[in-house]
């Protein structure tokens, strides 16, 4: 399982190069996307495509190939495989038929927007996409009743209709972050209580990639945070 840049290609680590250009097959969720990595690194390794819609028909043929020795790696469009991303199934299947299952370390978008956050990053929950529709009012109660740090992924397009849906479960003065782009070069963390958040960005169209870190259900006064909202933007 090898990691690849969230957005800056500086970010790709010099042993996630190796272990590709040392791979007989790489598993892509997109080979086009993939296909932009790998030339620029100069990797001349042979790609298949392995994403949500085709994992389930597809994994009987990998397992078979790695159970006859090959060597492939699992790469996604950008960070850690099965972190929000095609991964798992293939993990656990390895795990079952006794296949050694490597995962290099490496970018993910949830940890720096989560350390940025200045919100509590000693214990966190990761939601990754809440469901869109069925299941999505009990999973917003039951984050609104979370006392640890949430972690959330979202689309631009839907951020202000989550952020409002947050702030009716958990109260508009809860404390959270907006991170997206992260390590591109307009990345930028506007931090707030999730009225002020919406205000910002109904007013500010987002773009890119966006988490949401939301503070743990604490017993933290409504005052608290008054006036305490900033934006920083690193280039």
């Amino acid at each position: 399982m090898v990691p690849t840049p969230v957005g800056n290609l500086a970010d790709m680590a010099p042993r996630a190069i190796e272990v590709l250009r040392s791979c007989s097959l790489i598993l892509c969720e997109d080979t086009r996307t993939s296909g932009n990595l790998l030339r620029h690194f100069e990797i001349n390794v042979p790609t298949m495509s392995f994403h949500k819609f085709n994992e389930h028909a597809a994994l009987e043929g990998m397992i078979s190939r790695l159970e006859a020795g090959e060597r492939m790696a699992l790469v996604s469009d950008a960070g850690t495989p099965g972190i929000s991303d095609p991964g798992f199934l293939l993990s656990r299947e390895c795990r079952r038929r006794d296949i050694e299952v490597i995962t290099l370390p490496g970018p993910t978008a949830f940890v720096p927007a989560l350390v940025s956050s200045g919100l509590p990053c000693e214990r966190f929950c990761f939601e990754g996409f809440l469901p869109p529709k069925k299941g999505r009012a009990t999973r917003l109660s039951e984050i609104a009743a979370e006392q640890r740090t949430t972690i959330i992924y979202e689309s631009p397009l839907r951020l202000v209709k989550t952020l409002t849906q947050l702030s009716e479960v958990c109260g508009e003065e809860r404390p959270a972050s907006v991170s997206r782009e992260i390590s591109k070069l307009h990345e930028q963390t506007v931090r707030g209580t999730l009225k002020e958040l919406i205000d910002h960005f109904t007013l500010n169209n987002p773009k890119g990639e966006i988490v949401i870190i939301l503070s743990g259900n604490t017993d933290v006064p409504k005052n608290v945070h008054k006036n305490k909202f900033r934006t920083s933007t690193d280039d």
